[in-house]
Formats: C-alpha cells, sequence, structure tokens
C-alpha cells in the first residue's frame, strides 16, 4: 500500500470513527450522570421520606428503590437513542419481552404484587410478631419477593409474600394492649369468695396491670373436678408475657396461703359385689 492509500484510507476511516467516538464518549458521560443523579436521587427519597409523619419504614427504601432505577430505566433509553436506535422500538421489545416474562413468571409476580400490598397497606410492619396460617414470628424485613421472619424459638423464615397475603393475619403487636384470660379451679369444698379474692389480691399486687379497662373476676364454669374462676385483666402489649406467667406464680401462691386447694380431675369408682346384685 502506498503512502497515499494509507493516508486516504487514514482519512475515510477517521470520518467514520471520529462521530461514533463522539457517541461513545458523549453515552459514556451519559452512564456515569445517570448512575450519580440516580443515587442522589435515592438519598435525597429517603431522607425526604423520613421527614414525613406517618411514612412507615418498610415504605422508605422501597419508594426510594424505584425512583432510582425509573432513572436509570430513562438513562438507558438516552444512551440508545445516542447510538440512533429507535426508542418506540424499544418500548415494543421491552412490552413483548415484559409479557413472555410475566406468563414464565406467574407465581413470582404473585409474590411481587403480594408484596407492594403488603408495603401499602401494612397488615404487618417490621418489629411485629405476627400470625399467618402455618407461619408464626417477629418480622425483620419485609421485600418485594419475600418477607424475613424469626420464629419465637429463633429459627430463620423467608417466607413468599403470596403465603402471607392469602392467609388470615393475626398481629400480636399491633394493638398498645391485650387481655389475659386466665382460669384456675379450686375445689367444691373451698369458699368462692375467699377464692375471687385472693385472685384480686395477686392481681392489684401487680403494678403492671392496667386499672382501665378494669379487671374481672367470676365463676365461669362448674366443672367435673373443680368449680372454675377466671379473670380477666390488662396489660401492656410489650409486658403481656411477663406478667401472665407472674399472674401464674402469684395466684397459686396466694391460693396456697388462704389454705384453697387446686384439685385434679376425679372420678368416682362405685364396686358391686355379685352375690349382692342376685
Amino acid at each position: 500500500m502506498t503512502e497515499d492509500e494509507m493516508i486516504r484510507v487514514l482519512e475515510e476511516s477517521s470520518d467514520i470513527l471520529i462521530p461514533y467516538a463522539l457517541d461513545l464518549v458523549a453515552a459514556i458521560a451519559l452512564l456515569a450522570g445517570g448512575w450519580i443523579v440516580s443515587r442522589w436521587l435515592h438519598r435525597i427519597t429517603r431522607r425526604g421520606l423520613a421527614r414525613v409523619p406517618g411514612i412507615d419504614d418498610t415504605l422508605e427504601p422501597f419508594i426510594a428503590n424505584v425512583v432510582r432505577y425509573l432513572v436509570l430505566i430513562l438513562v438507558l433509553i438516552a444512551v440508545m437513542a445516542q447510538f440512533g436506535v429507535q426508542t418506540t422500538s424499544i418500548i415494543a421489545v421491552l412490552g413483548a419481552a415484559g409479557l413472555a416474562i410475566g406468563l414464565a413468571l406467574q407465581g413470582t409476580l404473585s409474590n411481587l404484587a403480594a408484596g407492594l400490598m403488603i408495603l401499602f397497606l401494612r397488615p404487618f410492619r417490621v418489629g411485629e410478631f405476627v400470625d399467618c396460617g402455618s407461619v408464626s414470628g417477629t418480622v425483620n424485613e419485609i421485600g418485594l419477593f419475600t418477607t424475613l421472619m424469626t420464629s419465637y424459638d429463633g429459627i430463620f423464615l423467608m417466607v413468599p409474600n403470596s403465603e402471607l397475603w392469602n392467609s388470615p393475619v393475626t398481629n400480636y403487636s399491633r394493638n398498645a394492649t391485650r387481655m389475659i384470660d386466665h382460669t384456675v379451679g379450686i375445689g367444691y369444698g373451698d369458699d368462692i369468695d375467699k377464692g375471687l379474692a385472693a385472685i384480686k389480691g395477686a392481681v392489684e399486687a401487680d403494678e403492671r396491670c392496667l386499672k382501665t379497662p378494669e379487671p374481672i373476676y367470676f365463676v365461669s364454669n362448674l366443672g367435673d373436678s373443680s368449680v372454675d374462676l377466671t379473670y380477666r385483666v390488662w396489660a401492656r402489649t410489650g409486658d403481656f408475657w411477663a406478667l401472665k406467667r407472674a399472674l401464674t406464680k402469684a395466684v397459686k401462691e396466694r391460693l396456697d396461703a388462704e389454705g384453697i386447694s387446686i384439685p385434679f380431675p376425679q372420678r368416682d369408682v362405685h364396686l358391686f359385689r355379685e352375690d349382692a346384685a342376685e
């Protein structure tokens, strides 16, 4: 190749490569700028939501991530447009691909839909103890597809959101107070009023028992072997389990101090002699 031919090839190559090089630089700049802006908007969104009263902690990262990924999608479309790709065709392809993926991932998308409903309707929040069908535990994290929980005995649980959403939810932590409903059986020969007074004394001695609503004490049943005395007292949710265990012990000690027995099931057996029957 002669020198003139080499110069001509270089000139023709430069006419082609320079525009593409400029487009490439612009695309890299768009990507870098979009990445920085998306992270900046992510932080700003989280800080802004943190100042809004009534916004749940589980919603803040979700909304911030949505804002971030929307910015990144717009940046990718702008980069493709920089190289002359028709954005309308990109959107059409994305729509068709989304439909195909949706049909293939119906179960996964049901978890996504359930996760969105849980995040917005908030049947439970992070830190609450819930019972959902066959799953119960403390909620650690609510994701788009799964919810992370810890059972009462410290077992890690990863539960699909659709399973939680399609089951009745019993939330033990949502309300500020809970009622302790406990029944104690005493013997038929014991004094009922004395037994009720002993139970009342055990309840009133513990300051964790709330005065409002007022505790109630009553005879709930005449059983086969005992007269059942029931007391109902309200406690703060955080004190519920500790107070219930403490009252069980205190009531037993009070009844023992008053000489009131707590009978066990008994059965009378009558024997008949055959000769007497004849």
